[in-house]
């Protein structure tokens, strides 16, 4: 229940004997049925003025189907659409199935089945669960990632990026799951353990297909001012991003080597008592002398394993001296070489300077190993030279240098740009912007998935597969079960791996791996409007007119690397000059999760909802109905099985005076009133996504309108059924027609208020005595200052107090009578 909203009292008072019963099943089934003969929910997307694109992340098919977490999304985001449509636009809302991927792999695998008979089961179950919800869904727009009609298209994005470089091989190290057998993103990587599984992962180095999404880094950066989303999903997207503006510091060691630095803090390097290099870093086996080369070597071997993740999450600092030294180019001392797993070769150069004063990881670092500790950091009250017993992070602008040479009292805002422009003229810095965004991998070395279009020649090297030879078809195997080499199933079937050279014709080989499913949902809202042609991904005329997406709701779960591909793609294409636009989605909001009775739904907690069997009791208008009551939105709610009854009580409360309402006489002036009022506030609700206040306005008013189980009139209830539309789709069809009207609701517009009727005839005013308030009364609305005053002193409490003559009265009109004796 959302918060400050409590259940209105519903009346279960039976409707009259002429009255049909509300048949939520026959009425759902009768309208969705009209729906698609008469093509209500597909639009002419040529000739349609006002577009209006209302997206919805499209879900995974699973075997289990539906759950009512995805039913929260998408009628929420079904609601916004139909909103729009009663505003007049000309609304597309399409849905498809992300049905590639290692979720469908697995589960086939776990059941003994084929991914390729039972995911088209899975999505004929999906598509009879989002038709039973009622959505206003084009069907005829429908796509499905793992259909060939559809992972042309991928293949043919990779080959668009190939083209412009944008597309590489190489060997990385990468996250790899034992179990899975396949590699994983950072982000697929929880604790040190797959996200799917809970394996322990690894570490391989493996030959990889990436992206250069680092490339676009700086934009994709700056785009995120301009867009409009949540500031919690844009920070999220900056995060990842990372720019860090800092410097490359080189310390020379002692046989000769350079090693580069990466720092954001410039200013500190004068504490800068050892250099660490990841164990990755290329320098490591020149650097090591002999006497510490079995040392490092042993060390290395440990930490080859250990994922990404972990490494940069482990609490326990690790790391070998190398027997190397490098000099400090701002102090000249020589200062120890360390690898250490805390490095990253895949952020900044791969190494960093340790500065234990004034870091905390770098300050554990040099407590375990008897580091040095120097102080070079100070508040203007502090000692410079006691001995520090944590690191001493910047506290404001007004910390100065210390212990730092001619630098020192310098405060540190100054001392970052002046002691990089000093390093500089001694050939020892440049100023440089990082980024944490690394390269995308989209290499999978899985079997259900879109085949890379690359093709090895030995004599002419990576070939691209021809664009009219696309798609390049995924092959029905049944022994498509990974293993641990980390090649790809498809690499045991001769007969599809062979192929002779598109450029020599001698025989070749295919790429045995398939792209990341990531790729397959960064541009399906590109093809959703021409999902009907089969001769090219998107018509262009089409695409100008419709895309960028208007409003595309979704969960937080995605809110950074789903919308970030999405983004890099879609900029991509735009460079490539084969869109108008470089950002997807002019409007993102990410809804809440919904929880049942304090818990997150699971299936070992044993709280799952099964929305089928909802329905079937409730009907999808009332479940519709109750989701949305649940709580905010963009928050998400407490789902509880008894809630569900008051919220269809509340439908059939309607239901009954619709097919009751008289035309005779004029509309009660009150319950007009009350009417304009909730027309206002359901009409800024919607667009906010302000779905649960929006639901209780209307109860109010249906209470106020059936008050003392009154005749309704027409004009009470017939606006009512245009406000309740969105969320109550199938009812309010019915009831419309009931009315005797000829066309869809959805196409009767969003009805209009009447500022004047939203004055209250009657106004409470409140009365100070000496600026304490003693009362309220209450008066007309064209009441004067003598009116109001008049009518104070007939309260017994405020005529105590007011014994002589005011010696001032100061009235603000419409709230307030203040009265000084």
């Amino acid at each position: 229940m959302p918060p400050g909203i409590q259940t209105l009292p519903m009346s279960d008072t039976p409707a009259p004997p002429d009255t049909p019963a509300y048949d939520p099943a026959a009425i759902e089934a009768t309208w969705q049925q009209r729906w698609a003969d008469r093509g209500t929910n597909s639009p002419d997307l040529a000739s349609g003025g006002d577009p209006y694109y209302q997206l919805m992340m499209f879900p995974y098919p699973s075997a289990e189907g539906l759950h009512i977490g995805n039913l929260f999304a998408f009628t929420g985001a079904d609601i916004h659409g139909r909103f729009q449509r009663l505003q007049g636009r000309t609304v597309f809302e399409p849905i498809g199935f992300d049905s590639f991927g290692i979720h469908s792999e697995n589960f086939a695998i776990k059941v003994g089945a084929h991914p390729a008979a039972l995911t088209p089961q899975n999505v004929v179950n999906f598509r009879r669960q989002l038709h039973r919800a009622g959505l206003m869904v084009d069907w005829s727009k429908e796509v499905v990632t793992s259909d060939p009609s559809y992972y042309k298209w991928t293949q043919w994005l990779f080959l668009q990026l190939y083209k412009q470089g944008l597309a590489y091989k190489k060997a990385a190290a990468v996250n790899w799951c034992p179990s899975c057998k396949t590699v994983l993103a950072n982000e697929q990587v929880k604790d040190g353990q797959c996200e799917r599984c809970d394996s322990l992962v690894e570490q391989r180095l493996l030959e990889q297909w990436f992206f250069r999404t680092s490339q676009y880094a700086p934009r994709l950066l700056d785009n995120i001012a301009t867009l409009d989303w949540s500031e919690t999903t844009r920070q999220a997207q900056r995060n990842w991003i990372g720019r860090s503006d800092g410097a490359h510091v080189t310390f020379r060691v002692a046989n000769a080597h350079d090693v580069t630095v990466f720092t954001t803090r410039p200013d500190t390097i004068f504490g800068a008592t050892w250099v660490v290099l990841a164990p990755e870093h290329p320098l490591v086996a020149e650097i090591v002398t002999p006497a510490r080369r079995a040392a490092v070597d042993a060390y290395l071997e440990r930490t080859r394993t250990r994922d990404v993740v972990s490494r940069k999450v482990n609490k326990e600092k690790t790391g070998v001296f190398t027997g190397a030294v490098a000099i400090n180019p701002a102090t000249g001392q020589p200062i120890p070489v360390w690898v250490a797993d805390y490095v990253l070769m895949e952020y900044g150069t791969g190494a960093v300077m340790g500065v234990p004063g004034h870091d905390e990881r770098d300050f554990e670092f040099a407590e375990k190993f008897a580091l040095p500790i120097v102080r070079v950091v100070a508040g203007a009250d502090d000692d410079a030279h006691a001995p520090l017993t944590e690191a001493y992070a910047a506290k404001s602008d007004a910390d100065l240098l210390v212990n730092s040479g001619h630098f020192s009292g310098m405060p540190v805002p100054q001392a970052k740009k002046a002691v990089v422009a000093w390093l500089e003229e001694r050939r020892s810095a440049t100023p440089v912007v990082n980024y944490r965004l690394n390269d995308w991998c989209i290499s999978r070395q899985r079997y259900w998935g879109p085949p890379i279009p690359i093709i090895y020649c030995d004599s002419c090297g990576p070939v691209p597969v021809p664009e009219d030879q696309l798609p390049v078809v995924l092959p029905l195997i049944d022994d498509f079960r990974p293993d641990d080499s980390g090649i790809s199933p498809l690499a045991r079937h001769d007969e599809w791996y062979r192929v002779p050279c598109p450029t020599c014709g001698i025989m070749a080989r295919r790429e045995t791996d398939v792209s990341d499913t990531f790729l397959d949902s960064a541009w399906y809202f590109l093809r959703y409007p021409s999902a009907d042609r089969a001769d090219v991904p998107f018509d262009a005329a089409l695409t100008r007119k419709w895309l960028p997406v208007t409003t595309y709701i979704g969960g937080n779960e995605h809110a950074v690397l789903h919308l970030l591909y999405s983004r890099f793609i879609t900029m991509a294409l735009k460079d490539a000059g084969l869109l108008d636009f470089e950002e997807p989605f002019t409007r993102f909001r990410a809804h809440g999760m919904i929880i049942r009775d304090g818990a997150k739904m699971s299936k070992s907690k044993g709280n799952v909802v099964n929305p089928d069997d909802l329905i079937d009791r409730w009907g999808a208008d009332s479940f519709r109905t109750y989701l949305m009551f649940l709580g905010p939105y963009e928050e998400g709610g407490d789902y509880r099985d008894s809630g569900i009854t008051g919220v269809r009580r509340f439908l059939d409360r309607i239901w009954g005076p619709v097919h009751e309402c008289t035309a005779d006489g004029a509309p009660d002036a009150t319950v007009l009133r009350k009417l304009h009022a909730t027309i206002r506030k359901v009409g800024d609700d919607l667009p906010a996504l302000g779905y649960n206040t929006a639901i209780a306005a209307m109860m109010e008013y249906v209470n106020t309108m059936r008050a003392s189980e009154r005749t309704v009139h027409r004009a009470e209830v017939e606006p009512l059924l245009q406000l309740l539309a969105p969320f109550a789709p199938h009812m309010t069809e019915a009831c419309w027609e009931q009315l005797g009207h000829t066309t869809s609701i959805f196409d009767s517009g969003w009805p209009t208020y009447d500022p004047a009727l939203l004055v209250a005839d009657v106004l409470t005013i409140a009365v100070q005595v000496n600026g304490k308030t003693r009362g309220t009364v209450q008066v007309g609305k064209d009441a004067t200052q003598a009116d109001v005053y008049t009518a104070a002193l007939q309260d017994p409490v405020i005529a105590k107090l007011v014994v002589t003559e005011p010696k001032k009265i100061i009235y603000v009109p419409g709230r307030l009578l203040s009265i000084v004796v």
